[in-house]
C-alpha cells in the first residue's frame, strides 16, 4: 500500500472540508437560520481531527479538538454566533489550512505555527466552558526498536487492576507463561502508582509492565494470557513491524465484500473481537464519538496504516457496490500533458490530411477524415477536462470582501452570479491574481464611506458583484460597485501632469477610464496598505493580454464602476478558419466568425473602410494593408465578419480556405507584444501560420471608423 497517496488523499479531503468550513463560516452571519451552517462547520472540523487522528497527527488533532469544543457549545444553544466568533472561527479555519498545508510539505507543524496555534487557543478559552477542554497528550509508552527503526517483536503494555492479587493472581505468573511463547527482550516495572507510606495497601496491586517479547504467537494467543484480568486491566498489544506487513497483505487478501471496518480489521487478524468491542464501548461513552479507527490507532492497538488499509478496503468495497465511480481525481499535470498529446495528434492527423490530398488518394482521404472526426471528439472530450467552474474562484473572494471592508470600517454586500460558469483551469489560475486586485481596489476606492454614502442618499450598505457568462465564444466577468464612479477630470488632470497626455487634449470617456492602466497611475490622495502607490492595474492590464483577453471600464460619476473581462475559452487548441493574404496563411478564431462575404457588393466607402451589411454599417481593415504585405490585391477580395463583445467589423483578406483544427502555440518573446496576433500554430504542410487577434483587430477597425481619414497602422508592438 502507498501511504504516501494515502496521505495525499487525506490531504486533499482536509482542504475540501476547509474550503467547505470558510464558505459555510462566511456565510453565517446573513443567515436567519444558520443551524445546518453550524453542523457542516462541526462535521468539517470533527471529520478533519478524526482523520488526522490516523495519521498520528497530535498538533492537528489537539487544535481541532478545542475549536470543535467551542462550536459544540454554538451547535448546543449555549453560545450566541457573532462576528467576533466568526472571525475567531475564520482565523483558526486559516491555522488548520497551515497545518495542513505543512504535513502536505512534509512538517508535522511547521516553525512559528506552534505560537499562532497557542494564540488561538487562548482566545478560545473565554468561549468554554470551564478550562480549555484539550485534547491530553496520548499516552503512549516507549517501545523499543532496532538500530534500523524498525522492531521485530510484540510490545505489551500492562496495568494491573487494583484487585488482581485479591483474586488470586500473581503478576509474575504471566510474565513466566510468556516467556513459554517466546523471548523476554525486555522489561520495565511501572510503579507510578505505589502510594506513600500508611496509604499502602498490601493486599492491592500497584503494578504496571512494559515488555518487549519476541516470539511468533498472535494476537489472539497474546490476548488469552491475560484473559482472566483483562476486563479490570489495561492491557495493550503493539504488533511488531514484520506483523504490520502481514496485516497490510491479509487485509488486501480480503475479499472486496461491505463491511464495516472493525469487522475487516478483525478478519484480517489486526485486532479481536474483545480490541473491537472495547473500542466501540469507549465511542459509546464519548461524549463527541471520536471513530472506531481513530481511537484503535490512538490507544495502539493498531497502527495507523493498518487503519488506512482497511479503510481503503471498505472504500474499493462501496465503490463496487455502488455500481460505478462517479468521480475520479487526476493530477493536474496529467490533463496538461493528456492536452499536449492531442495537440500533437491533431498537428499529425493535419499533416497526414495534406499528404493524402496531394497523393490524391481517395480512400486514404477517406479513411482520414474519419480519423480526424474521431479526434476532434477525443479534442473536446480532453478540453472538457480541464474546463473548471469560475465559482470556485469567485468563492474566494467571500473571505477578501469581508476582511478588507471591516479593515476599512465599511459595510459591503457582496453578490455572485454565473458561479457556475466554465472555463479553461489554466486560465482560472491566472485570473486569481487580478481579480484580487479589482476587487480591492474596487473597496477601498470605489465604494464610499458611510458618511459619504449617508450624504449621497445611498444605502449604508455597498454592493459589490461578480458576474460571469459565456458570450460569442468569450467568456465575460464583470466586477461591479455601487461606488462613486471614476472621476475622469481628476485622472485627466492627472495624466497631464504625468505627460500622458496634453494640455487641453480631447479624450474619449473610455480613453480616460483606460489612463488607470497605465504603469504608477494613482489619483488617490492617500496611500493604504490595500492601494494608492498606483501599483496594479497596469499589473491586471498585463496578466489580461497574457490570457488574450481584453479589460474594458464603464463607470458613471456617483453611480458605481463596472471592470469588465473577456477571455477566451481555452487557451490550448480551438476550431479556427485559415485565410490567405498574398503567400501567407492566417487562422481566425471560428467562433468569432459571423459569415464570409465578397467585398465588391457590400462595399460602402473604401475611403472610410465602411461596408454596408444589409443596412449595418461596419468599420473594415484589410489584413493585406494592416500586415504591410507587398504584392498587389486580387481582383475579388472577401470579408470575414468577425464579432467581439458587441462590436463587429469587417477583416478583408485575399483568399477563404477553410476550417481548421488550431492548436495554438506560445509566440516567442520578441513577437509577445505584437498587436493583432495571439499566437501561432503549425499546418498540416508544416508550415506556421499566425493566430489573428480578432479583439484587438476590431479594436483597430473601431479606431479607424472613430478617425475616419486616418492611416491604419501596421501591426507593431504596443508597448
Amino acid at each position: 500500500m502507498d501511504m504516501d497517496q494515502v496521505k495525499q488523499t487525506f490531504i486533499a479531503e482536509c482542504r475540501e472540508l476547509l474550503e467547505a468550513m470558510e464558505e459555510a463560516l462566511l456565510g453565517l452571519e446573513d443567515q436567519a437560520e444558520p443551524a445546518e451552517s453550524i453542523n457542516a462547520i462541526f462535521r468539517a472540523v470533527h471529520t478533519i481531527k478524526g482523520s488526522a487522528g490516523l495519521f498520528g497527527l497530535d498538533p492537528i488533532v489537539r487544535f481541532a479538538h478545542t475549536v470543535e469544543s467551542v462550536m459544540d457549545r454554538v451547535r448546543g444553544g449555549q453560545l450566541a454566533l457573532g462576528g467576533e466568533l466568526v472571525g475567531l472561527f475564520l482565523a483558526c479555519h486559516d491555522h488548520l489550512v497551515a497545518l495542513i498545508q505543512g504535513i502536505s510539505a512534509g512538517e508535522a507543524e511547521p516553525e512559528g505555527l506552534a505560537a499562532e496555534g497557542d494564540r488561538l487557543l487562548e482566545a478560545l478559552v473565554p468561549w468554554l466552558e470551564g478550562s480549555v477542554a484539550t485534547l491530553a497528550e496520548p499516552v503512549r509508552p516507549e517501545v523499543a526498536a532496532r538500530p534500523g527503526g524498525t522492531r521485530d517483536h510484540w510490545h505489551l503494555s500492562v496495568r494491573f487492576a487494583p484487585t488482581v492479587l485479591q483474586l488470586g493472581m500473581d503478576p509474575l505468573s504471566f510474565v513466566r507463561f510468556l516467556g513459554t511463547l517466546g523471548r523476554m527482550v525486555h522489561m520495565h516495572a511501572i510503579l507510578d502508582g505505589l502510594p506513600a507510606g500508611g496509604a499502602f495497601d498490601p493486599e492491592q496491586c500497584y503494578l504496571g509492565l512494559e515488555m518487549d517479547l519476541e516470539t511468533d504467537a498472535d494476537r489472539k494467543t497474546l490476548e488469552d494470557v491475560f484473559e482472566f484480568v483483562r476486563e479490570e486491566s489495561r492491557v495493550r498489544l503493539i504488533p511488531p513491524q514484520a506483523k504490520v506487513e502481514e496485516y497490510l497483505a491479509l487485509i488486501r487478501e480480503l475479499p472486496d465484500e461491505e463491511h464495516l471496518l472493525g469487522e475487516i480489521l478483525v478478519a484480517g487478524g489486526c485486532i479481536t473481537e474483545y480490541d473491537l468491542a472495547e473500542a466501540l464501548r469507549v465511542q459509546r461513552e464519548e461524549e463527541d464519538g471520536r471513530k472506531v479507527g481513530t481511537i484503535l490507532v490512538q490507544d495502539q492497538d493498531v497502527p495507523a496504516p493498518v487503519v488506512a488499509a482497511a479503510l481503503e478496503k471498505q472504500k474499493k468495497a462501496q465503490d463496487r457496490q455502488a455500481g460505478e465511480l462517479k468521480i475520479v481525481k487526476v493530477s493536474a499535470d496529467k490533463l496538461d500533458k493528456l492536452v499536449d498529446l492531442v495537440g500533437e495528434l491533431v498537428i499529425a492527423g493535419a499533416s497526414a490530411q495534406t499528404r493524402a490530398a496531394g497523393a490524391r488518394d481517395g480512400s486514404l482521404l477517406e479513411s482520414l477524415t474519419v480519423v480526424n472526426k474521431l479526434v476532434e471528439e477525443i479534442r473536446d472530450n480532453a478540453l472538457s477536462l480541464r474546463m473548471v467552474q469560475i465559482g470556485e474562484t469567485f468563492a474566494r473572494f467571500r473571505r477578501v470582501v469581508r476582511d478588507v471592508s471591516k479593515e476599512l470600517g465599511k459595510a459591503i454586500d457582496l453578490e455572485v452570479q454565473g458561479a457556475e460558469t466554465e472555463l479553461d483551469k489554466s486560465i482560472v489560475e491566472k485570473l486569481a491574481d487580478p481579480l484580487m486586485h479589482i476587487v480591492r481596489n474596487a473597496i477601498d476606492h470605489g465604494i464610499e464611506t458611510l458618511e459619504v454614502r449617508r450624504a449621497r442618499g445611498k444605502p449604508d450598505t455597498g454592493s459589490l458583484a461578480l458576474n460571469a457568462f459565456h458570450e460569442s465564444g468569450s467568456i465575460v466577468i464583470e466586477v461591479s460597485d455601487d461606488g462613486g464612479g471614476l472621476d475622469r477630470a481628476r485622472i485627466l488632470r492627472k495624466a497631464v501632469e504625468r505627460g500622458l497626455v496634453q494640455e487641453g487634449a480631447e479624450l474619449s470617456d473610455a480613453e480616460i477610464n483606460a489612463m488607470i492602466f497605465e504603469p504608477g497611475f494613482s489619483t488617490a490622495a492617500a496611500v493604504t496598505n490595500l492601494s494608492g502607490r498606483g501599483v496594479g492595474m497596469d499589473v491586471v492590464r498585463r496578466n489580461i493580454d497574457e490570457l488574450r483577453g481584453t479589460i474594458e471600464v464603464e463607470s458613471y460619476e456617483g453611480a458605481g464602476t463596472t471592470i469588465r473581462l473577456r477571455l477566451p475559452l481555452t487557451l490550448a487548441i480551438i476550431d479556427g478558419f485559415m485565410v490567405g493574404v498574398g503567400d501567407t496563411t492566417y487562422v481566425v478564431p471560428l467562433d468569432m466568425i459571423i459569415e464570409c462575404l465578397d467585398l465588391g457588393p457590400f462595399l460602402e466607402s473604401e475611403e472610410n473602410h465602411l461596408i454596408n451589411l444589409r443596412g449595418e454599417v461596419l468599420p473594415f481593415l484589410r489584413l493585406r494593408e494592416v500586415l504591410g504585405s507587398p504584392g498587389e490585391r486580387p481582383a475579388r477580395e472577401r470579408v470575414v465578419v468577425v464579432q467581439f463583445g458587441e462590436t463587429r467589423a469587417g477583416i478583408v483578406v485575399d483568399r477563404l480556405l477553410g476550417e481548421f483544427q488550431t492548436v495554438i502555440k506560445p509566440l516567442g518573446s520578441l513577437f509577445q507584444h505584437l498587436r493583432g496576433v495571439g499566437g501561432s500554430t503549425i499546418l498540416g504542410s508544416g508550415r506556421v501560420a499566425l493566430v489573428l487577434d480578432v479583439p484587438q483587430l476590431v479594436q483597430l477597425a473601431s479606431e479607424s471608423r472613430a478617425h475616419p481619414g486616418r492611416d491604419l497602422p501596421a501591426l507593431s508592438t504596443n508597448r
